[in-house]
């Protein structure tokens, strides 16, 4: 063992590594083996756009050794580029050796080029001369007409020529850029497919074939896709930034032409055209991918909604509520009386949208605050805080600007939300706002009484649909005030001191942690009742990983849930050998974060909206609330003892890095803690 701890980028592949598995497992529905492929894809190109760039970046200036394993980049970075590798190929084995035959026999089929019939060549040449010819931009070069600025992860083709152009000048080289407005997959009418069929074809596939129509006067001999990758990572000099947005802004647009980190080409591109698009990009062999398939998988992703073939389809089902909410009473009524905890997606978001738009309308209601890091276009939450702050209330929204990839819609969001009235803070260069907070003031009897709503996951409507995290509903008194205190202490930048049911990063998260760990190792060494189950996204901080080795020597036993990046090592002899760790996968995205200390049978239970992470604990404003209700408390224990249990889509991972799926074992009951929620929680259409 080389080291103590796991490369956080080595860990992030073997999860992409379970999700392109659900791609393959034949009990998965085949559209939605399919939607896996193409979030693996998806998965792939942000670690191409962020780590990788990070990483190639940290080799041009020859950067020291970083991280705890102190892996020089170069060699990090030819550790990947083995893992890498091998991911693409299984993609592409999977999609051309196994989805594509699967599809065809259920009647969905990839029209290739060679297998058009003469009825579909003649419609697919009249629907390139009307709906593609009239967009696309064909181009050759020369110095006074370089080649073109190409938007990261676009699809372009480079067209081998010969001839001469109009002014009698030889031509040898062209390119293509398709349209973003044009579909990438276009379905082919009823009357040109078999009968209850869906016939779909390429786009790349029609632009090819009649490419020689945008060279008139050349001949062309060969045109071939390519894709770009770019590094995508925004920079923000926090020392000289007076506009925070207006410096934004220009980053992003940046962002879209950052420098090249990754090529991807048609497989049948003549090496002479490969060599000539490495050095325009600047690009390495190393950097190349030659695909034999569409350079962007995520293409395929548009065909996985399609309504008339439920059979290839996740059932669908209508999401519960908590008992306490299947009544017609006011949400403030409820809540005066008991705390509600919701559990998404299997519970609707429903509850936390319909106490938003309460509150917009309530007279007695003075003054709304919230936290919005990822909200989702069109988003109802907004429209109610929209409404509540041209009504006159108070209404405080704190965005984080620099959520990644939604920076320009939270831009938007806030520009909207200040043109009606409403306060708006923006997240703290450097320390982004990533907390799950919502605060409502309401008069009642001459009194203001505070209620809450946090959380483990975003204010967003469409992947409360998909993301497993809990939401929590309280009037609490003690927690309203330390909601209250936090959000002062975004607004004005002062201390939060005294908080009594919460913690907070970047002040007192992790401190607590590590002496909650220490707690249980000390129980542990006195002979007293000693547990820690932890369930969270990422596992990478050195200090927590450290303490939890230490509570292992003690012999706590120590249950992990982590959906993706881990470091730390289970089951090393003589380091941690009480501690285990799983990885849970299925249809929904497990994302809620839960944590807990038996404490010598004082147990403690907090949900949180951080990961135990470097920059969740120290970069980032995270809340992290104490659940006290004794009924509450054991539906959290009951859901992370079925997780513990779950023998169908839990991975476990071993010491050296690597992960083994579980499956239950002959004569064994089988469990998927997914599958129990959907049964208990839900309600099939």
């Amino acid at each position: 063992m080389d080291s103590l701890y796991i490369n956080r980028e080595l860990s992030l592949l073997q999860f992409h590594k379970r999700v392109l598995a659900q791609a393959k497992d034949p009990d998965v529905p085949l559209l939605e083996r399919l939607r896996f492929l193409c979030i693996s894809c998806t998965n792939l190109d942000e670690f191409f756009e962020i780590r990788v760039a990070g990483l190639k970046q940290r080799m041009e200036i020859g950067a020291p050794a970083q991280g705890p394993e102190k892996i020089p980049a170069s060699v990090l970075f030819e550790q990947l580029q083995t893992e890498v590798r091998e991911l693409v190929r299984d993609q592409y084995e999977l999609l051309n050796q196994s989805m594509f035959p699967e599809l065809t026999a259920a009647g969905v089929h990839f029209v290739q080029s060679e297998e058009w019939t003469k009825e579909q060549s003649a419609w697919l040449e009249d629907y390139f001369n009307e709906q593609v010819v009239p967009v696309l931009t064909p181009l050759t070069f020369d110095p006074s007409r370089p080649f073109p600025r190409i938007l990261n992860k676009s699809l372009n083709f480079v067209v081998r020529l010969h001839g001469r152009d109009a002014f009698g000048r030889r031509r040898h080289r062209g390119m293509v850029q398709a349209p973003r407005s044009l579909p990438r997959i276009i379905k082919l009418p009823e009357p040109l497919s078999n009968p209850g069929a869906h016939n779909f074809v390429f786009l790349s596939s029609i632009i090819r074939v009649h490419v020689g129509g945008l060279f008139p006067g050349l001949k062309v001999d060969g045109c071939y896709q390519f894709r770009v990758t770019r590094n995508s990572d925004l920079y923000i000099d926090e020392e000289e930034v007076s506009d925070l947005v207006g410096a934004l802004e220009g980053q992003l647009e940046a962002s879209r032409y950052g420098a090249a980190v990754r090529i991807e080409i048609g497989h049948d591109c003549p090496e002479d055209l490969q060599a000539f698009l490495l050095d325009h990009f600047n690009l390495q062999d190393q950097d190349m991918y030659l695909v034999e398939g569409p350079v962007n998988l995520n293409r395929l992703s548009t065909v996985c909604t399609i309504k008339d073939r439920p059979e290839l389809l996740y059932q669908p089902f209508s999401q519960g509520l908590p008992e306490e909410l299947v009544s017609d009473d006011n949400i403030f009524d409820i809540l005066a009386k008991k705390n509600v905890l919701l559990h998404h997606p299997y519970q609707s978001f429903a509850p936390v949208i319909d106490f938003i738009a309460t509150a917009a309308k309530d007279k007695n209601v003075l003054a709304i605050k919230q936290t919005l890091y990822r909200t989702g276009a069109d988003s109802p939450i907004v429209d109610y805080l929209v409404r509540a702050a041209r009504s006159g209330k108070e209404v405080t929204v704190i965005i984080e600007l620099m959520a990644r990839f939604d920076e320009a819609a939270n831009i938007a969001l806030a520009n909207r939300l200040q043109e009606a009235g409403a306060h708006v803070v923006y997240g703290l260069v450097g320390f982004k706002t990533h907390a799950k907070m919502l605060l409502v003031v309401r008069r009642e009897e001459g009194k203001l009484v505070r209620y809450v709503h946090l959380g483990t996951g975003n204010y967003h409507h469409a992947t409360t649909n998909v993301y497993t995290d809990y939401g929590y509903l309280s009037s609490s008194q003690r927690l309203g005030e330390d909601v209250h205190k936090l959000f002062l202490q975004l607004t004005s930048l002062t201390e939060a001191s005294g908080l009594q049911r919460m913690y907070a990063s970047p002040f007192t998260l992790f401190d607590a942690l590590v002496e909650k760990v220490h707690r249980e190792r000390d129980n542990a060494r006195a002979g007293k009742d000693a547990r820690i189950i932890a369930k969270i996204n990422s596992l990478n901080e050195t200090k927590i990983i450290d303490a939890l080795y230490e509570a292992s020597q003690a012999g706590v036993r120590v249950d992990l849930i982590i959906r993706g990046i881990c470091s730390l090592r289970p089951g090393v002899e003589g380091l941690s050998e009480n501690i285990h760790v799983r990885s849970i996968v299925g249809r929904f995205l497990e994302h809620s974060r839960v944590y807990y200390f038996l404490n010598d049978g004082n147990e403690e239970f907090y949900c949180s909206s951080a990961d135990w992470m470097e920059r969740n604990l120290f970069r980032r404003n995270e809340s992290c609330f104490e659940i006290r209700q004794k009924a509450i408390r054991e539906q959290i224990r009951n859901h992370l003892e079925l997780f513990l249990t779950d023998n169908c889509q839990a991975w476990v991972l071993k010491g050296d890095g690597q992960y083994e799926r579980l499956s239950p074992a002959k004569g064994e009951e089988r469990i998927s803690a997914q599958e129990t929620f959907l049964e208990q929680l839900t309600t099939p259409l």
